[in-house]
């Protein structure tokens, strides 16, 4: 088995570092936000930070980098207040990788692309067609971390897409059917299948003090 100490890692070229500390944690969310800005502009780019922050009110949070260059999601964010989080599935894998390049906040990604924004009851920021799961978000805080200068973002979620066979009787979504997919790493694609959902768990009666 190999192991690296923090001396190891801080002397590791910067790619492989970059690559062993991006995988290390498991596999993450793939989402595309989708923004517009204030010249009508719309823009879409890959996240793989998406988390649950609560569930009464619905807050969803996600990581930026440092805003030090331009950030076209995070400024659109900021000047409208909305956005869309799409969930990327098994036939837009390319697409959806794409949009973490670098493009000019005059060209839309849906242009450099052939993913589709389409609107929703009259929501400001583009959703992308086809997603599985789609949410309408609007922000909510931001919080600085110091420790690398990134921000944590949180949104609530003002509208809820999902397809009826993917919403099982008790409300619980199965992405798997909808073949939804997940990253390894910066650039591992996997679409997970879901092995089996257990109970609610309990202490066990003889560990529990009468």
């Amino acid at each position: 088995m190999s192991e690296f100490s923090l001396e190891d890692i801080n002397q590791m070229h910067h790619l492989y570092r970059i690559n062993l500390i991006n995988s290390c944690s498991g596999y993450k969310s793939a989402n595309l936000i989708g923004t517009k800005d204030e010249t009508g502009t719309s823009n879409v780019a890959v996240f793989s930070s998406i988390t649950h922050l609560g569930s009464n009110p619905g807050l969803l949070g996600f990581f930026l980098r440092p805003t030090t260059v331009i950030r076209n999601t995070y400024d659109n964010i900021k000047n409208s207040g909305k956005y869309t989080l799409n969930h990327i599935h098994d036939g837009i894998l390319e697409d959806a990788h794409h949009t973490s390049a670098k493009y000019d906040p005059a060209i839309s990604e849906f242009d450099a692309t052939s993913l589709e924004e389409e609107y929703k009851d009259d929501f400001l920021a583009p959703f992308v067609k086809g997603c599985p799961i789609q949410l309408a978000m609007s922000y909510v805080e931001e919080y600085p971390i110091k420790a690398n200068n990134t921000i944590l973002l949180i949104g609530k979620i003002e509208k809820l897409y999902v397809p009826d066979e993917l919403l099982e009787k008790d409300g619980f979504i199965n992405l798997s059917k909808g073949k939804v997919a997940t990253i390894n790493g910066l650039d591992g694609y996997a679409v997970p299948e879901l092995k089996k959902r257990l109970d609610y768990q309990r202490p066990k009666a003889e560990f529990v003090k009468q």
